[in-house]
């Protein structure tokens, strides 16, 4: 199981419509807020979902 934080940069199974496949995580928790990096996107997705489409992390931002 990974551990997502905010500011990690995701690339999801499915690119979005605009052609994006990066997305950067706003809110982790029980629901997923993520932005798209090429339009600026913002989704809501629940945990379970999130963990289905995400394919890796491409850039994890380090904690203090």
């Amino acid at each position: 199981m990974l551990k997502y934080q905010v500011g990690d940069t995701v690339k999801m199974r499915k690119p979005h419509p605009c052609g994006g496949e990066l997305w950067e995580i706003m809110r982790t928790g029980v629901d997923f807020r993520v932005k798209c990096l090429k339009c600026g996107r913002v989704m809501m997705l629940s945990r379970l979902k999130f963990e289905k489409t995400v394919k890796t992390v491409v850039k994890q931002e380090r904690g203090l």
